[in-house]
């Protein structure tokens, strides 16, 4: 468990803006920073990155909070690992107390996957280091390959002992659970029951997340071993901490130099990355001869637009470099193809050429996709037919581009190399975006349909409260609008004035009953104000974040935003990190500060809406229940109701004349 005082300690040392940068390239715009959310499909920047105010939030899908919200939101971590990841990064020791035996049983599956995966990632680097086995074989195999002893520290590089339980008996010997090395893919079993290390003689490449996490690890099979053996590379199996598809080997060692460059380079293999980090070119990911995922491009784009794909120039170099580009291009990529001389691959061209000449090849040779798809498809080609096919094939691929203007230039490049009429070229592409646009609005109705559906399968019978069922017996005597069918739509503005201005002074020098004057703010003014007719805001996190304010806006230096920042209570703190920002900033020389009687102006303002529309809902409510009385011939409801309804009337009466006498004071 961690201490208050080291809380404090991690949260006054956390920069937000150097740990959103840790996971989405930002850029400065006016006081605060913009990128792309990491948490939805995002086009263009919606993700605000406040320094001032400790907080992020994103205007599209509403995520955000502080430090410690955002990294369990985006690692899917608990509160505690939370503080422990910016501990670390800030270099904050932390004493915790050791866990009961109970507690440890209630750690997440996840989380004790992640403490195993450390584990084997630090045994198969002791191996390679100090065994005689490790350093014999594995150590001189990188060696071999030309691989410097501060790569293979870079990327944590180790070597599995070819004793098929080495492994498993170790970490059972350090208190591991078995059933922990068979999630996480260490180990497998077999039919007797048997644990079975799965990279037992293979040297390690460990997988990590971008937060620097071990979820996975790939293992390779020596030279000596892999003429005629199909599987050269065994990765981690699918798990709660790893899927494939999600992934791209070196990211977490490359996402630093990818944001400075403002580009990347994708290559197939651990190699290739290894070799192209140790020639200087450090922004290089690889996708491990896997299909290209949406999930990966979308993960790219959070540092950068810019890619170039680098493979060797044989046919299988081509293919790949083919594959996935036209969900690059529709995710807003911008790409270009770098084919090494054929036979080469990254990793044997580094080792022939200086790191010098490896970067000015790569920058003289790298050429513009739809380019380089001309290329690759006409090469050669004199069939009109197929001719034509490659040609709807290029065209297809710019379809997809987001852009409008980059689409046309495009188009306009394609029919000047090609000699093509370039009316026709925009008909044919204009002809795959509608066809586009009707798939997805079918797959769009599909999906309602489906909805729909289940929802009736949920609730066959469709049933629905009564609206009078919640009707106090006296309105009259409460406003408490708990019951109504529909929220309070001034509430929400209540809040967010509370959380920009609720420790603002409103009222001086107010005189209480036992002679002695106070100061009212604008929580404490709205806390009173709603408490004398028995009022609440109807969502609980409202009530919280008022009572908070209210409570403590008038201690020194108190300022909501800042207290909401830190909150324990991550629900709490992404409603109040909402509400502190305004969608639309001018730049500090056009700011307007309120002064303090305009404020108190917009808080009557506001405390009256919402009064009058909780009356009106009571109002509505009654006039339902007095058509049911009439209805039924009830001639002792109808007086009660009527009797109510009079009631609310002269309570509308009331706050209409206090409003009155509130404005002019």
């Amino acid at each position: 468990m961690i201490d208050k005082d080291t809380i404090d300690k991690i949260m006054e040392a956390t920069n937000i803006v150097d740990v959103v940068s840790e996971f989405v390239t930002l850029r400065k715009t006016g006081i605060n920073y913009k990128g792309l959310c990491p948490f939805h499909d995002d086009k263009t920047p919606s993700f605000i990155v406040s320094p001032t105010k400790g907080i992020c939030h994103c205007f599209a899908c509403g995520k955000g909070g502080n430090a410690v919200n955002f990294l369990m939101e985006h690692e899917q971590i608990t509160y505690p690992d939370a503080l422990r990841w910016l501990a670390n990064k800030y270099n904050i020791e932390i004493q915790e107390r050791e866990l009961s035996a109970e507690e440890k049983q209630l750690a997440s599956d996840r989380e004790s996957m992640f403490v195993v995966n450390e584990w084997a990632k630090k045994y198969f680097q002791d191996i390679l280091k100090n065994n005689p086995d490790g350093q014999a074989i594995g150590l001189q195999y990188f060696r071999s390959r030309g691989i410097r002893d501060d790569i293979i520290e870079k990327f944590n590089l180790g070597y599995a002992l070819p004793r098929r339980d080495a492994l498993s008996k170790a970490a059972i010997a350090a208190g591991y659970n078995a059933e922990y090395l068979v999630k996480t893919g260490l180990c497998y079993r077999k039919d007797n029951g048997e644990l079975v290390d799965r990279y037992a003689g293979r040297v390690i490449f460990p997988w990590f997340s971008v937060s620097g996490k071990v979820n996975a690890f790939g293992g390779r099979l020596l030279d000596s071993r892999t003429k005629g053996v199909q599987q050269k590379y065994v990765n981690s199996p699918e798990s709660d901490i790893f899927h494939k598809e999600r992934e791209l080997y070196g990211l977490f060692q490359a996402k630093r130099e990818i944001a400075k460059q403002d580009h990347v380079y994708m290559v197939e293999g651990y190699t290739d990355v290894i070799a192209m980090h140790q020639c200087g070119i450090c922004n290089v990911v690889a996708n491990s001869g896997t299909a290209l995922s949406i999930h990966q491009v979308r993960a790219l784009h959070r540092f950068t637009p810019n890619i170039t794909l680098l493979y060797d120039g044989d046919e299988a170099g081509i293919h790949a470099a083919m594959r996935g580009t036209d969900m690059l291009l529709s995710e807003g990529m911008n790409i270009k193809v770098l084919l090494l001389p054929d036979g080469d691959d990254p990793d044997s061209f580094s080792r022939k050429h200086s790191a010098e000449e490896f970067k000015k090849y790569v920058e003289e040779n790298q050429t513009d996709f739809i380019r380089f798809k001309s290329e690759v498809m006409l090469k050669g080609v004199n069939d009109p037919v197929k001719r034509s096919e490659a040609i709807t094939s290029i065209v297809r691929s710019v379809s997809v581009i987001p852009n409008q203007i980059t689409r046309d230039t495009y188009i306009h490049e394609c029919a000047d190399r090609l000699r093509i009429n370039e009316q026709t070229l925009i008909n044919t592409m204009n002809a795959f975006i509608r066809g586009d646009i009707d798939n997805a609005q079918k797959e769009q109705e599909r999906e309602q349909r489906r909805e729909a559906r289940e929802q009736a399968t949920l609730n066959p019978n469709n049933q629905n409260v009564p609206d009078n069922q919640n009707i106090p017996d006296n309105p009259g005597a409460s406003l408490s609008p708990s019951g109504f069918s529909a929220p309070n739509p001034i509430e929400p503005l209540l809040v967010r004035l509370i959380i920009q201005h609720g420790s603002d002074v409103i009222y001086r020098n107010i005189e209480t009953e036992d002679g002695n004057t106070i100061n009212l703010t604008v929580a404490q003014f709205i806390d009173y104000d709603l408490s004398q007719d028995n009022l609440s805001f109807s969502d609980p996190i409202h009530q919280t974040i008022l009572h908070e304010v209210a409570l403590h806006s008038g201690e020194d230096g108190f300022s909501p935003d800042t207290f909401f920042s830190t909150y324990h209570d991550i629900n709490v703190s992404n409603v109040a990190t909402r509400y502190s920002f305004n969608k639309y900033q001018l730049c500090r020389s056009l700011e307007m500060n309120p002064d303090e009687e305009s404020i108190r102006l917009n808080t009557i303002h506001l405390l009256s809406d919402f009064r009058e529309y909780t009356v009106q809902e009571m109002m509505n409510k009654l006039k339902v229940r007095l058509a049911e009385a009439q209805r039924d011939r009830n001639g002792d409801e109808v007086r009660k109701i009527l009797k109510e309804m009079m009631d609310i009337r002269q309570l509308r009466d009331t706050i209409a004349d206090s409003i009155g006498k509130s404005l002019v004071r």
